[in-house]
């Protein structure tokens, strides 16, 4: 089984690279921060694991269905590797979450399990690894910690949580 793995882990590796090439290519300058999360980003894949992904970058459209659009050279780029992996018994399809730099800078849920998990692709100037440190930061001050339950996890931000406190993650 260790041979598989460390197989699929080159497989997905390449993958990696491909797609961060096809989001250079599709974005151009535009392209300010790419990383995978999830599964592939802990480096814990299995053969149907989807390649989830955090695209940030500038002069997005409105709205997710036009930035979808606009990934769709992307993902007509990397249709031949997709299906080329389909041969090693790898299923992976892309997932991403398009967002400006200013919807990064708000924060967002995603970001925490993103502290811990994300591999960061593409961030020439440090806009995302500079947003994760934040909130790794605010964490800590916290207190707050992620509680597996077999493959499953949660969040315990503020383990000494009083009724009615207001607390805040982002924004500081």
């Amino acid at each position: 089984m260790a041979a598989y793995n460390a197989a699929m882990d080159a497989v997905y590796d390449r993958l990696l690279a491909e797609v961060t090439a096809a989001c250079r290519r599709c974005y151009g300058e535009r392209l300010l921060s790419l990383a995978v999360f999830g599964s592939v980003g802990r480096g814990t894949p299995r053969s149907d694991s989807d390649i989830d992904l955090l695209l940030v970058a500038a002069d997005l459209p409105d709205g997710p269905v036009a930035r979808n659009e606009e990934f769709r050279a992307v993902r007509k780029a990397m249709a031949p590797s997709l299906k080329a992996v389909g041969a090693e018994g790898l299923h992976p399809e892309l997932s991403p979450i398009i967002k400006t730099r200013a919807e990064l800078d708000r924060g967002t849920p995603l970001l925490l399990d993103m502290t811990e998990d994300a591999r960061i692709l593409h961030d020439p100037r440090g806009i995302l690894a500079a947003a994760l440190d934040r909130l790794r930061r605010r964490l800590r001050e916290l207190g707050s910690r992620r509680i597996w339950r077999g493959r499953r996890w949660y969040w315990d931000l503020k383990p000494d949580y009083r009724p009615g406190e207001i607390f805040e993650l982002f924004g500081r």
